[in-house]
């Protein structure tokens, strides 16, 4: 069984930590999202990924190699970008171009799994492989119910499910809860439904076609499931996958913690970490290797990358922190900042909400309103 992992999009909702590295680099637990993407594929006997790359192509290859988890990873550039050496969504593959440019990788001898790497899930893939199986169809969509589906591709589905509508992002009047999950199974003959070297999306000029015809059908997933696609999503990821999977809130060996640290469920405490005295941690935070928590910090709800320094007295909450940052004394940084890496922010400087920080930047005065700093 091959696997293809649409992994080359540039993540601008969470720059400006995504334009220093791919968005599947990013850590849940403290560990990169495209480890444990591929730790499950593996469990499930997946032998071989493709991941279909462009934006930052070489860090995400240099960081993956050529095989993990007993499993042999192929890459696929976009051709259209790489002809002009200069990235622009609008020009890129899109979804279903991708699949198109990984054929001869994924071969039209038996079905494959194609997965969005905007999306953190538990599911269990063979069980949606035998359910597309069953189906006879050419292509399954794992679909999940959701509150509001306005955000994604939604169905309109029979009992024996086979999709008879798919709407993608609807504005109003969405035919279900039920919406795409972002994991599907399709035969060799999707490609026959997709242009050779054109931009197309996979949603809005493949799905629909396929409904219409007859050929698309769905399998419900009640397995932990979230889109990683926002800041606020990529926070509440890492507290489910905390939640869900109890080794991933982990102390390592080599922590130093001083007296009085109170450590609230559920955290993950990468190796090297050293949080002093009277700090607070938790609940639902990652803290990456090597960072230094200085005393009486309060964190919670955040994610902090490796390597950076937190003075003491410090407030994080609600936010993503990146690598070798430092924060000063009674520094205070509010829910939705993302805080690029090697920025330096000054003792009492305090951040308001959704506060986004470009690298290499130098933080004096206090930011009141929501703004990003270039």
């Amino acid at each position: 069984m091959k696997t293809l992992i649409l992994a080359g999009g540039l993540g601008t909702r969470l720059r400006p930590l995504s334009c220093t590295r791919p968005k599947l680099l990013f850590p849940i637990a403290n560990r990169p999202i495209i480890d444990l993407i591929l730790e499950r594929l593996g469990a499930c006997g997946v032998k071989e990924v493709v991941l279909a790359v462009n934006f930052l192509a070489d860090v995400l290859e240099q960081t993956c190699g050529k095989s993990k988890y007993g499993m042999q990873l192929h890459y696929s550039r976009d051709k259209l970008l790489d002809s002009e050496r200069t990235y622009s969504p609008e020009k890129a593959l899109g979804t279903g171009g991708p699949v198109k440019q990984a054929e001869e990788l994924l071969g039209r001898d038996a079905p494959f799994f194609v997965l969005n790497g905007d999306i953190l899930t538990d599911a269990d893939y063979l069980e949606i492989l035998n359910a597309h199986k069953n189906n006879n169809s050419i292509a399954t969509i794992a679909l999940r119910r959701v509150a509001d589906p306005s955000r994604y591709g939604t169905v309109e589905i029979t009992k024996e499910n086979r999709i008879r509508k798919f709407v993608e992002k609807p504005i109003r009047g969405a035919p279900s809860n039920l919406i795409n999950a972002g994991v599907y199974v399709f035969e060799p003959d999707i490609f026959n439904f997709i242009p050779t070297g054109k931009r197309c999306s996979i949603e809005k000029d493949v799905f629909p076609n396929l409904a219409t015809e007859g050929l698309l059908f769905g399998h419900e997933i009640t397995d932990l499931w979230v889109d990683i696609g926002k800041p606020a999503d990529l926070i509440e990821a890492n507290r489910l996958w905390l939640e869900a999977h109890e080794e991933a809130a982990r102390h390592f060996v080599d922590t130093k913690v001083d007296r009085n640290v109170e450590i609230k469920s559920k955290v993950s405490i990468g190796n090297g970490v050293a949080i002093g005295c009277g700090s607070v941690i938790g609940p639902n935070v990652s803290l990456g290797k090597s960072v230094h928590v200085g005393e009486g910090v309060h964190i919670k709800d955040s994610i902090v990358f490796p390597s950076t320094y937190i003075s003491d007295l410090a407030t994080i909450e609600g936010a993503i922190i990146g690598e070798f940052v430092r924060l000063g004394k009674k520094a205070r940084i509010r829910r939705g900042c993302l805080i690029g890496d090697n920025v330096k922010i000054k003792s009492h400087v305090s951040l308001s909400q959704n506060v986004k920080v470009c690298p290499s930047k130098i933080i004096s005065k206090s930011v009141p309103s929501s703004e990003c700093i270039m």
